[in-house]
């Protein structure tokens, strides 16, 4: 009983000291992990999928995915140090890649590794369009949300005292856990985020595409045309859409947040 009470007030504190919140929303969060373990661990599946995927170098759809991915994050980041919190991308280098796959699909993994599939840009359309999902992968990886997912699975597999030496002590139930909150035992980028999670990034997206110079009216617009290109009967659900809000939700959510997003929007000449 003693060591259980032990263990708790260790969880207790840890869960206290490692609570921020979310950018835009507000939201507390419980980050267990150091941002800078993520971003480690990430990089090695990131540069294992690059290997093991074609990807698009040249050509104007690669150079529309970073030309957009590097408007946003420099529009991500000049948020972030107005409200003072520069620290959520102190160790992050951004990269935007375009890959060979006909999946509608897209997924950022912490650090700032933003990878794009060819398949979804048939309903992106526009580069405003492409930065309506820009906007929300980079989002997912400001907000810390695989963090905050693998966290969970630290809290509730590992235990308390276990969660201080986690990724020392037992790296490959760590690294499983990491697999599992991206996916990575599947389909690679398949984020395993909760609903909350997506409705929170959409939300961050519009206010980043926004300060970037894009009208984030283009959102409601892209999703109408996702909802019509995976609404049909018998339609595979792509992995962007895996853990997704319903497409109605979704565009009444966005509709709803758009006053405070129009308020961020200066189009760029």
């Amino acid at each position: 009983m003693k060591n259980r009470l032990i263990a708790l007030v260790v969880l207790l504190t840890i869960m206290i000291s490692a609570c921020s919140k979310v950018p835009v929303t507000n939201r507390r969060q419980v980050n267990l992990l150091p941002e800078s373990t993520m971003v480690s661990m990430s990089l090695t599946s990131y540069k294992d999928f690059l290997s093991q995927n074609k990807v698009v170098k040249a050509g104007k759809d690669a150079q529309m995915v970073k030309r957009v991915g590097n408007r946003i994050a420099e529009a991500a980041t000049s948020y972030l140090r107005m409200k003072k919190k520069i620290k959520r991308v102190k160790n992050f280098s951004w990269e935007f890649n375009l890959v060979d796959d006909k999946a509608a699909n897209a997924w950022a993994m912490p650090g700032g590794k933003v990878v794009f599939y060819t398949g979804i840009l048939p309903i992106t359309k526009t580069e405003t369009g492409l930065a309506v999902v820009m906007g929300h992968e980079v989002a997912h990886a400001i907000a810390r949300h695989g963090n905050e997912r693998m966290s969970q699975g630290l809290a509730a597999q590992l235990g308390g005292l276990g969660l201080a030496i986690a990724m020392q002590n037992r790296p490959k139930e760590t690294q499983d856990l990491f697999n599992q909150a991206y996916g990575l035992s599947s389909t690679v980028g398949m984020l395993k985020f909760s609903r909350k999670h997506e409705s929170e990034a959409d939300k961050m997206g519009l206010v980043f595409m926004a300060m970037a110079g894009y009208n984030p009216k283009e959102a409601t617009k892209f999703w109408q045309r996702m909802k019509k290109e995976t609404g049909g009967k018998g339609k595979e659900v792509p992995p962007f859409l895996s853990t997704h809000p319903s497409h109605e939700t979704r565009i009444q959510d966005l509709t709803k947040f758009m006053p405070i997003a129009m308020k961020f929007y200066h189009p760029k000449k």
